[in-house]
């Protein structure tokens, strides 16, 4: 029972992933003047301790847009993207002339629009899914080590939750693909919620 249960809760948010995804591609194509492709989104549930791993470990450097969720279901929301996919999203999809060295603030306001638009845009499926009030606070934007990223959202906001929702997002330039890595950490009390809204049974 306890398997299917969790079969079950991916399966739904597997869904409000591919929603959150193809309504981020419509909003970047508009944003951008050009057709945007992104694949079908990976979806995963993961304990809190591992987001470090999976965008390359404690000390990997990147980028970070973060923002707090307000609302019925209160939580953190990371987008993060390495370096490299950084520099070549930029190049590619943006066509800016990029320095190799640091970022200019232009480039810093370009990934930190392409973050706020990315979460957004599956925080509104989110929503429309669980019928719930969420709104995102103004985003803010971080070039450190992962490990130090997740501890300043620590520090800042207190206790997140044990899980998180891992939705690895890649867009399609021509006939390269582009990496990132969304996270969405409910509060303790939150996931209940979520899957109480989605008409999943509590465990």
């Amino acid at each position: 029972m306890l398997h299917r249960l969790e079969a079950f809760k991916l399966d739904v948010l597997k869904e409000v992933g591919n929603i959150g995804a193809g309504n981020a591609a419509t909003a970047l194509s508009r944003l951008l003047d050009k057709p945007v492709d992104m694949n079908v989104p990976t979806v995963s549930l993961i304990p809190f301790e591992q987001i470090a791993d999976k965008v390359g470990g404690n000390e990997q450097v990147v980028i970070a847009v973060f923002l707090r969720v307000e609302g019925e279901a209160p939580g953190n929301m990371f987008f993060i993207i390495n370096e490299d996919s950084a520099k070549k999203l930029l190049r590619n999809l943006l066509a800016l002339d990029v320095q190799e060295e640091g970022y200019s603030e232009m480039e810093y306001s370009a990934l930190g629009e392409i973050g706020n638009i990315l979460a957004g845009s599956y925080l509104s499926s989110l929503a429309d899914f669980t019928q719930l009030y969420l709104s995102p606070t103004v985003p803010a934007i971080a070039v450190d080590m992962a490990g130090a990223i997740l501890s300043y959202g620590l520090v800042q906001y207190g206790e997140m939750g044990d899980s998180a929702l891992l939705i690895d997002t890649t867009f399609l330039e021509g006939k390269e693909a582009l990496a990132g890595h969304f996270f969405l950490i409910p509060d303790p009390e939150s996931f209940d919620k979520i899957f109480s809204a989605l008409g999943v049974p509590n465990e």
